[in-house]
């Protein structure tokens, strides 16, 4: 257990890490493991569980200081991990991510120097360059636009988190949206340059042009103000 209670930390940021998760108990423990020198250092995780039908909520019990049940929804999943997190800033990570030794300091020194918000880079899991050549051109989209999607770990203040309002009510690319605002209202994100390795089954399941292909679709259709609850519909 973590040895100090979250934000309590003579003034520096303390972070209350939200994973959301449906059936993820095959990858959950592993990043569970991760972040115990986390929890160790007096930070807490927080795992939502939104209807697994798996062990996720049992395996989650061993390694987060809390575990909630919600309904399913990325969005109101990571909101409701916010609601009762005491940390000073928030650090959101899909269940498939693994976080590397370097990476949470990064993260509290990018805090720690004044950044509101920011995200990680990542590196996928998988062999291959052209999933090597993904990562990169992921890595630079988000540097360039200043936007984050989920995969790369965003973090934010708890104030600049409620300053937006969290995350948007919407079935998908409530990871992009909440980027938008937070940029709009609180200014372009710290770029952790310590890589999160993200799982790469999603590209390896669908094939990596079909993938990368789908998502800038989806991400263009956002942009020119189509129904989330119908990018939803496609992206499953």
């Amino acid at each position: 257990m973590p040895g100090a209670e979250p934000g309590q930390s003579d003034g520096k940021p303390t972070l209350s890490v939200v994973i959301p998760c449906v059936n993820e108990a095959a990858c959950l423990p592993r990043l569970l493991r991760d972040l115990q020198p986390l929890r160790r250092q007096g930070h807490e995780v927080i795992v939502v569980d939104g209807g697994s039908s798996d062990a996720s909520p049992e395996l989650a019990g061993h390694g987060a200081d809390r575990v909630l049940r919600t309904s399913r929804g990325r969005a109101l999943q990571m909101n409701a991990g916010a609601a009762i997190a005491q940390g000073t800033a928030l650090w959101f990570l899909h269940a498939d991510s693994r976080v590397g030794e370097p990476v949470p300091a990064a993260v509290l020194s990018a805090l720690e120097q004044g950044g509101s918000w920011g995200r990680c880079a990542i590196r996928l899991s998988g062999d291959g360059p052209l999933l090597a050549l993904t990562a990169r051109l992921m890595n630079l989209r988000s540097c360039v636009t200043g936007i984050a999607t989920g995969d790369q770990g965003i973090f934010v203040t708890r104030s600049a988190f409620d300053a937006v309002g969290g995350f948007p009510a919407i079935p998908l690319m409530e990871d992009v949206e909440i980027s938008r605002r937070l940029k709009r209202q609180v200014g372009r994100p710290a770029c952790v340059r310590n890589p999160l390795v993200t799982s790469s089954r999603r590209w390896e399941q669908r094939g990596v042009w079909r993938t990368i292909l789908l998502m800038w679709s989806l991400r263009l259709a956002y942009w020119l103000g189509a129904d989330p609850a119908r990018l939803a519909e496609r992206y499953r």
